[in-house]
Formats: structure tokens, C-alpha cells, sequence
């Protein structure tokens, strides 16, 4: 069983971003499953309180998820042509401490995709999750990757995906996905 980690990168009630991550889980390949994980409850990362706390609780469990996948699906809101901060700040703080991260992210297939409003996709936003990508030492997916423009027009109020075509899109790249991440490496 080839076990995928989603992450939506926004907090929002209708996301369409977490309407895609749901989508998803319905449109895994046979032999796979898509859990959904969480940065809700992540505070802003400050320095003086993880030396004064620790990790906080959210982002223990948020790791734990991130290194017991086999995968993980990052599912990026654009804001303002770029990653959103509240995405990055979770990131960041799963990078803590430091001597964690090649334990949690080290080689860990991962692929960004993501819905918006607008007329681009989120196109910007993911090339902008490249370096973060690269620094934490993952192994992106490199033959994938899906935008999906205008967002307001393939799901319902509900947050179901209505556009057949883009549904079939999703489906053809989550089953690459799960083949690059099943894919032992050297």
C-alpha cells in the first residue's frame, strides 16, 4: 500500500485547494491511499518560543504524518504570485529542529499541485516551492504537475469538482504520483 500525505495550504472553510485535496483521495489508484493533513493549528513560528516550549503538538503530529508517508502532495494557494504564509510558516516549523529535517523530508517524493480563482493556475506559486523543496533534500516529481485555473468554475458550492475533464486530469496525475513515490530509489 502506497501511503500519500495531502497538505492544503490554505485555512479557509471553502478552500479550493482542500476541495481539490478531497477530490483527490476519491481519485487514488488502486493500491494507494491519500490522508489529509493539517496546519490549522500551527502559531506563527517564533524562535524564543520553541526554545521556551518546544515543538508545538500540531507540529509533532504534522511531522510524524510527513515521515510515516510515502509521499506528500502539497496543495499551494497562489497569494500574491507566491507561496502562501501560513503554508510556509507550517513548513518551516516541521523543519524544527533542524537535525530533524533530513529524517522527515530527506528523499520524500513530493509534488506540489493547486487551484485558484484566477486566470494562471498557481503557476508562480509552485516554481516558488522549488528551492524550499530543494533545501529540505526531497525528491520532487518532476513529470507532473497540475494548476487548475479558475476554480470557481469546477467546483460546487459544496466543494464537489463538476468538470469531468479536469477530474480525469487529477486522476492521471495522482496515478503518476503514486508511481514515482512507490518507485524505490538507490
Amino acid at each position: 500500500m502506497t501511503r500519500i500525505l495531502g497538505i492544503s495550504g490554505s485555512l479557509r472553510r471553502a478552500s479550493f485547494n482542500t476541495a481539490l485535496l478531497r477530490t483527490a483521495q476519491g481519485l487514488m489508484p488502486d493500491g494507494s491511499t491519500l490522508t489529509q493533513g493539517s496546519i490549522a493549528d500551527i502559531p506563527l513560528y517564533n524562535a524564543d518560543d520553541e526554545l521556551a516550549h518546544g515543538v508545538p503538538e500540531a507540529v509533532e503530529t504534522l511531522k510524524a504524518q510527513i515521515e510515516e508517508a510515502d509521499g506528500l502532495l502539497l496543495f499551494s494557494p497562489e497569494y500574491n504570485n507566491s507561496i502562501p504564509g501560513v503554508f510556509k510558516n507550517a513548513i518551516d516549523w516541521t523543519s524544527r529542529p533542524a537535525g530533524d529535517i533530513s529524517r522527515v523530508y530527506g528523499a520524500k517524493p513530493v509534488a506540489v499541485l493547486g487551484a485558484s480563482p484566477g486566470g494562471f493556475g498557481t503557476i508562480l506559486s509552485q516554481d516558488s516551492w522549488l528551492s524550499v523543496l530543494r533545501t529540505l533534500g526531497t525528491r520532487p516529481w518532476w513529470s507532473g504537475r497540475l494548476m487548475l485555473a479558475r476554480a470557481g468554475n469546477v467546483f460546487d458550492e459544496e466543494g464537489r469538482m463538476t468538470d469531468e475533464v479536469m477530474r480525469k486530469r487529477l486522476e492521471k496525475f495522482l496515478t503518476g504520483f503514486v508511481a514515482f513515490a512507490a518507485t524505490p530509489t538507490d
